[in-house]
């Protein structure tokens, strides 16, 4: 007797499956496409070329592949270029189907899931976008780099004795710099080395030139004035891929018109801009391509924000809603429940360049005095820093998507709104937990006032 069963329709007939190799890759048409439904193809571009011309000779219009590296990166761009609508899935979707371990039935496999569309494509912003996170991200290396350069110095100072990072906050800055390249060039008057000092130095120079007594031996000279050379040659890579961003950004359209409508007034207004910002108006910059200013989020920055937009580009259609968005960095509470019972609310361990975002701007809110403060605050004394921070990233991603997708303006409550509107909630709580007892609560009556 046949059965009543509908069949799987099939989604995406023309569709094929790449499994993605550092040597070679094998690659998956429907059968009767050709004499050979799967073949191989060399790593070497003009093997990806004649990969996509196959694909073509096939009537392919849209192609999955899933890696686990870097080699995704030319096949995607190649195959994005030559007109096929492009995937690229996590290798978790399909690893957990026993008995197809080998490169050829896994393209098979994967062709096969992605024709009856069950397979989702990562997330890729548009190729403007890449282009852009491209520099942002050679930029965050360049300044890693940098960093360790100035450790190092901070090392062959401290073996030395010199005890500069007592009087002044950063041997990196202005002061710490031009008293630094003083000595390896061979000044060791104590004097004359602190009276470089920056006027805005708190530290007296006499404090400065007892701090800067130390024991100046040849070889750990020599080794700060190498470390000091390869600084220089970072920083000057930072204002070249500075240079190259703000190139970038000119190439973006404008979103906003900042001539008609002005950037609000910035609330750093008065303090100094972080010391890896660049150099040029990247707030105006972000606030013309997006429409939004940001910035008037708590804990955003202008290099947060360029982080921000640079990693999820300008277009928000390609999530859904804010639990969707949420949930792609893996911010939400999780929900693994079993047999109706919750045995786990932890969120799931992503490594996501926005998440980590998200966290470093939630962790400079624990003393501010905005509404976004009081909550990480209030967070905190119930759930302890970690996951306050984690709460707080949430709020925060969730904040930027509403904006995101609104074009809104960031409206600040305060921190006494937020204050106040916590405490009718906790009043109403216990008001409801008292008529499920059978109580009502009544307000304590104002004690009367002294009459002398």
């Amino acid at each position: 007797m046949p059965s009543s069963q509908p069949e799987l329709s099939m989604v995406n007939p023309n569709a094929a499956g790449i499994d993605l190799g550092a040597d070679y890759h094998w690659v998956s048409v429907p059968e009767g496409r050709d004499s050979e439904c799967v073949r191989r193809f060399g790593c070497f571009t003009a093997d990806l070329y004649a990969m996509a011309a196959w694909l073509k000779q096939c009537g392919i219009e849209t192609v999955v592949m899933e890696a686990t590296g870097v080699y995704w990166i030319a096949v995607f761009q190649i195959l994005e270029t030559q007109g096929f609508e492009v995937k690229l899935v996590n290798a978790r979707q399909g690893k957990t189907v026993p008995g197809r371990k080998s490169d050829v039935l896994d393209c098979q496999w994967l062709r096969q899931l992605h024709s009856d569309g069950l397979l989702a494509g990562s997330f890729r912003p548009d190729d403007q976008i890449c282009v852009l996170r491209s520099y942002i991200r050679q930029r965050d290396t360049l300044i890693k780099s940098a960093s360790t350069h100035i450790q190092r110095m901070q090392k062959a100072l401290t073996q030395m004795n010199v005890q500069l990072h007592r009087v002044i906050s950063d041997i990196s800055g202005t002061t710490g710099l031009t008293i630094i390249r003083a000595i390896v060039s061979g000044e060791r008057d104590l004097h004359k080395l602190a009276a470089l000092k920056d006027r805005r130095i708190h530290a007296s120079t006499d404090e400065i030139a007892v701090a800067l007594n130390g024991d100046y031996r040849p070889e750990l000279v020599f080794v700060l004035h190498q470390e000091l050379q390869l600084y220089d040659v970072f920083e000057t890579q930072i204002a070249a891929c500075d240079a190259e961003i703000e190139a970038c950004l000119n190439q973006f359209a404008d979103r906003i018109e900042v001539a008609t409508n002005p950037l609000p007034a910035a609330k750093r207004r008065g303090k100094k801009q972080p010391g890896n910002a660049p150099s040029f108006d990247l707030r105006t910059h972000l606030y013309r391509i997006s429409g939004v200013d940001f910035t008037q989020v708590d804990g955003f920055g202008v290099l947060t924000v360029l982080t921000l937009l640079s990693e999820l580009g300008l277009d928000p259609s390609k999530f859904p809603s804010a639990k969707h968005f949420a949930s792609c960095l893996g911010l939400c509470p999780g929900s693994r429940i079993t047999g109706g019972k919750r045995k786990s609310s932890q969120t799931r361990q992503v490594a996501n360049r926005v998440a980590t975002a998200l966290r470093m701007a939630a962790q400079t809110l624990v003393r501010s005095h905005s509404a976004l403060g009081a909550f990480h605050r209030r967070m905190q004394a119930r759930l302890g820093a970690p996951k306050a921070i984690t709460a707080t990233a949430h709020k925060l991603a969730r904040i930027f998507y509403h904006l995101w997708t609104s074009g809104e303006a960031f409206v600040d409550p305060g921190m006494e709104t937020y204050e106040q509107q916590d405490q009718e909630r906790v009043v109403k709580n216990l008001k409801k937990k008292a008529r499920a007892l059978g109580f009502d609560l009544v307000a304590k009556p104002a004690a009367p006032e002294c009459v002398s």
